[in-house]
């Protein structure tokens, strides 16, 4: 019997060694047959370590940046040669889309201060691959509102893709930690804190506050906002350093990269590579980890109110996770979730997926919940008129209130980019102020064509990049804040 057994094992374990090797050779033959490597692909930031970021002062980790931007400058910049001297090329100094030609410095770390005696403090984290520029307008209204607002560049963005490929999720929580010390400092200890964070860095405000439960030296927030945040990703991400194991050997270093696509954006990376996904995976795992241990404690009840903003459809991240691992678990404190839904009256069913209309109704479950739920969608499936359904924390019924916003007629559903962007951003938006600031507007490009000329994925190309509701979501964050004076210093 024992014998069977063993000769059981060796035939699976030889099974599976063959599957191995065929998907690392399939991985191998992808990564060869796409575009080729660049300078800003292979070249990698000094970033401050974990434990350096923990002993720093914000003035220190921007001394850093800005060595960083030097080197990026020296590095790339002024080495890109031919064809890489493209209009549309970031990385070249005379192109449209050059970032250092912009008096708005959206990769770099920023602190906005307010008039007068602050009313309040706020951290403001954005995305995987983005840059400080995605979350800079939530940061202006609330630096108009009294509050101190500090946008850290996370390590590895704002600089070349290739950063990311160099980078552990551990940096991203210590500088979390250090933009709060900062946020602090500037604001005082007896003004409200809030944490904003958007995808990945919605990840990273909600652990920052969970690690504050046992951490009496960490500040403690009153408030979480969180934008598309990123609870759980996809499996794939699970398995990405399987992936980029064939990068080991240099002949197949663009196995190391899930996608090498050109840089034409100023402040987010095209370009991902297989550590960035590996990362977000360990956040999120160390992330829904520490949430099940406080919820099995019963311990949730230290954590602030959490408002977040999440599209029913998101490819990012999963929105089922936001639901079932964050907001079920949470106790009755407050918390409120907004969903987007599809854009029921879009004449788009038949290329839709099924169940794609009842999605709302299959993600959450039945009333009464512990938290609020708002689900702004349509006034019925023959309008574009929108409203919101709010259904109160522990209430059958919910509110109706009519919006102002109207769902664009060509438009099915908001991305996962599009949350934190008003239609007139410069650069995302639909209606732009200004389309020529950034060389380039995103949210007007209409690509018509043959698709087998593109090196740009339609997938990037035909994502929503702005949100036609943010001036609703604005509203319900500066709800949030506080109205009452400043205090006394």
């Amino acid at each position: 019997m024992r014998a069977q057994l063993f000769s059981t094992v060796k035939i699976v374990a030889k099974v599976l060694g063959v599957v191995l090797i065929v998907l690392l050779a399939f991985r191998i033959y992808k990564s060869q047959t796409g575009p080729a490597l660049h300078p800003w692909h292979t070249w990698t930031a000094p970033e401050m370590s974990a434990r350096d970021i923990d002993q720093a002062t914000f003035a220190d980790y921007l001394r850093q940046e800005g060595l960083i931007f030097q080197a990026l400058q020296r590095d790339v910049v002024d080495k890109t040669k031919g064809d890489e001297q493209t209009p549309l090329n970031r990385y070249y100094r005379n192109s449209l889309v050059w970032p250092g030609q912009f008096s708005l410095q959206g990769n770099r770390s920023r602190v906005l201060l307010p008039e007068g005696t602050p009313r309040g403090a706020v951290v403001l984290l954005h995305g995987l691959t983005d840059s400080p520029y995605s979350v800079q307008r939530i940061a202006a209204d609330y630096q108009q509102r009294g509050f101190v607002a500090v946008v850290p560049r996370l390590p590895g963005h704002g600089t070349a893709p290739g950063a990311l490929s160099d980078v552990e999720w551990e940096q991203w929580m210590a500088v979390t930690r250090l933009a709060v010390r900062e946020a602090r400092r500037l604001g005082g200890a007896k003004v409200p804190l809030h944490l904003v964070g958007y995808s990945n860095g919605g990840a990273l405000a909600l652990k920052y506050a969970l690690d504050a439960f046992d951490d009496n030296h960490l500040a403690k927030p009153q408030q979480l906002i969180l934008i598309s945040p990123m609870i759980g990703v996809s499996a794939f991400a699970r398995f990405a350093g399987l992936a980029g194991l064939p990068a080991l050997l240099p002949p197949f270093a663009k196995a190391a990269w899930l996608n090498i696509q050109p840089e034409y954006n100023p402040f987010k990376y095209n370009s991902f590579p297989v550590n960035g996904a590996r990362q977000s995976w360990q956040l999120t795992q160390a992330l829904q980890q520490q949430i099940r241990r406080y919820a099995d404690k019963q311990s949730l009840t230290a954590l602030p109110p959490v408002l977040a903003f999440q599209s029913v459809m998101d490819s990012t991240v999963s929105t089922r996770a936001v639901v079932d691992m964050l907001f079920n678990l949470l106790p009755s404190n407050g918390s409120e979730l907004v969903i987007f839904d599809i854009n029921q009256a879009a004449s788009l069913r038949p290329f839709l997926r099924p169940g794609a209309y009842l999605s709302v109704d299959a993600l959450l479950p039945p009333p009464p919940r512990r938290y609020t739920t708002t689900v702004v969608t349509n006034a019925s499936a023959q309008t574009l008129k929108t409203v919101a359904r709010r259904l109160p924390a522990g209430a059958v019924a919910a509110q109706i209130t009519p919006l102002t916003t109207p769902w664009p007629a060509d438009i099915y559903s908001l991305s996962h980019v599009a949350l934190p962007f008003p239609p007139q951003d410069d650069l995302y938006g639909t209606r732009p102020v200004d389309p020529q600031r950034f060389g380039i507007n995103l949210g007007n490009a209409a690509l018509r064509g043959e698709t087998g000329g593109l090196i740009a994925g339609m997938d990037a190309m035909m994502r929503l990049t702005s949100n036609p509701f943010y001036d609703y979501m604005l509203q319900r964050i500066v709800q949030t804040a506080p109205s009452t004076p400043a205090p006394a210093r």
